[in-house]
């Protein structure tokens, strides 16, 4: 790759042959594709590595198509999604993990911007799918559906589209532009989007709408609850309503003084939304320490950057209008806190819950042959389907991580066992090939390109504005972010293997596109090719006929 640049200083000693196997060959070299890393970590199944390499080649639609292929919302996770694809970047080690986000969203805007659709052939099933639920599992699984052939309708009970990626993530993360201009792109595949309707009867609603399957992804949009003494139904906001009520244009009036009960993500949210409602002193109060809190890092630091304070250790203990008595909270030998019976007080004009959310599955109650967990989630088999035949269900109502990278995940699982139920025909999941981590690269190149940082909104701008706060890269930028991908277990084509062979002509040329090959009549098996490739897209095995060195 072009950033790249040959240190032969540390590469290894091409003309040793101290590594070889000796005159009789006991070892061959073969060429394989292993797992990256960054595609095993995303919950949503993107070939990351496959749409990178095509932005290197500045080839984006066809970088887009391939991205798309598993994901049809890249401008609103390019944005939104906490990227463990980049936690597991073996870059990382490096110089600083591929900012793949931030990639994957110059791709989606520029979709946006040029009017790229989905490209694919597909032969209709005159199957009839109901989705219930608009969100972002329930859009995932409509668009794969459409995809496969099936015709399908999404009934959703609130105003628009888009579910918690609507209500549940502020503006400043997520432009609703960029939102609902690829639910638009998806609704365009001939899906049916029925607002406004709340599904009370699945049963019911199935045999009226004469749908063959069901998949059901209501999300968790309910507030869980916690008895304070003291507190009246007034004296606190849901962290959940507000930022839904920001969507509906009905911000309530929250004081100078705001208080944030909770250490997730949406306490962040709801702080930060605090501050940008006109609040002079918020505070989020939290029961555990920092290495705890739920939280994304940069969710908090954002926060802590736009004057949010923490009060750590502490819990809410009683409620008198404006007075908050705090219990000093301490961790015992398991990390757990425990009470101390030390009190200290606060003031607040506003107390906002935001202690976490659950699903309001109980209309599935009356349902024969599902069952649900302690705490309200449906429980599934490995093919999304409920304890009733024909139903499958996904998202933050099952047993999972709540983000919306794995509802889409959940949703294109559960679409492929859809089809498959709907044609009587078993989906197979294909076998993962193993994961190459760092340790099996070989990077004995030169590298110096660390990792591209995002401009942003500036702070001042930022406490008085739900504006988008990072910005996306530019078309230089992306290329090079691009390009500073290492191709982990896949071979990218850069003649180290030809150029470091000692038996010339033992490494085969190809052509463009199509790799390599080895000549074992000439090939001693000295390994040398296995050593110098960068991506461990070589492997030494055992000769497989140690009688003949003939192929």
């Amino acid at each position: 790759m072009s950033i790249f640049s040959v240190d032969l200083t540390s590469a290894p000693d091409l003309k040793s042959h101290e590594k070889g196997t000796g005159a009789r060959r006991t070892r061959r070299p073969i060429y394989i594709d292993l797992l990256p890393p960054c595609n095993n970590a995303c919950p949503a199944g993107e070939n990351i590595q496959a749409w990178l390499e095509l932005s290197q080649a500045q080839r984006y639609e066809e970088a887009w198509q391939v991205l798309v292929r598993d994901n049809p919302m890249p401008a609103v996770h390019g944005r939104a999604c906490y990227h463990p694809c980049e936690n597991a970047c073996n870059r990382e080690y490096v110089d600083g993990s591929v900012s793949i986000h931030a990639v994957e969203r110059f791709l989606g805007d520029m979709a946006l911007k040029e009017g790229w659709k989905p490209r694919f052939e597909t032969e209709y099933s005159h199957k009839r799918v109901l989705i219930v639920g608009g969100g972002p599992s329930g859009l995932s699984a409509a668009y794969h559906l459409a995809r496969f052939g099936h015709e399908v309708e999404i009934h959703d009970a609130g105003p628009v589209a888009g579910g918690m990626m609507h209500f549940g993530i502020p503006a400043y993360r997520l432009p609703r532009y960029e939102l609902e201009a690829e639910i638009k792109r998806i609704e365009a595949l001939g899906i049916k989007i029925v607002l406004n309707h709340r599904v009370d009867d699945v049963l019911a609603e199935k045999e009226i709408g004469n749908f063959d399957a069901v998949f059901i992804a209501v999300g968790a949009h309910l507030s869980k609850k916690v008895e304070i003494p003291g507190k009246k139904d007034d004296d606190v906001i849901d962290a959940v309503q507000l930022l839904r009520n920001l969507e509906m244009e009905e911000p309530p009036h929250l004081g100078k003084k705001v208080v944030v009960y909770g250490g997730g993500n949406t306490a962040m949210d709801a702080a930060r939304s605090a501050k940008r409602l006109g609040a002079q002193e918020v505070s989020v109060v939290y029961r555990r320490n920092r290495e705890q809190m739920p939280a994304h890092d940069f969710e908090l630091n954002e926060a802590l950057d736009e004057g949010v304070n923490v009060i750590w250790l502490r819990t809410i203990k009683e409620i008198n209008r404006s007075d908050l008595k705090l219990e000093i909270m301490e961790l015992d030998e398991n990390n757990k806190p425990q009470a101390t019976g030390q009190f200290e007080s606060i003031k607040a004009d506003s107390v906002i819950l935001a202690i976490g959310q659950k699903s309001d599955t109980s209309f599935l109650e009356k349902v024969p042959g599902i069952d649900f967990k302690y705490d309200g989630t449906v429980v599934v088999g490995p093919d999304m389907m409920t304890g009733h035949k024909g139903i499958f269900a996904g998202g933050d109502m099952v047993p999972s991580e709540r983000t919306i990278t794995v509802a889409v995940g959940h949703g294109k699982r559960s679409a492929r066992f859809i089809d498959a139920y709907l044609r009587g025909i078993p989906y197979k999941k294909p076998i993962k090939a193993p994961v190459v981590g760092y340790e099996r690269l070989h990077v004995w190149f030169k590298t110096d390109a660390p990792k591209s940082e995002q401009e942003e909104l500036q702070l001042d701008k930022r406490r008085e504005t739900f504006d988008e706060i990072v910005k996306g890269l530019a078309p230089k930028t992306a290329l090079f972010e691009a390009r500073r991908c290492l191709s982990c277990g896949n071979c990218f084509e850069c003649d180290g293997c030809l150029g470091s062979c000692p038996e010339g002509g033992a490494v085969i040329k190809l052509g463009r596109g199509n790799r390599y090959r080895f000549n074992y009549q000439l090939c001693t098996g000295c390994a040398i090719c296995y050593e110098q490739c960068p991506c461990h897209a070589i492997e030494m095995i055992a000769e497989p006929d140690k009688k003949s060195q003939e192929d």
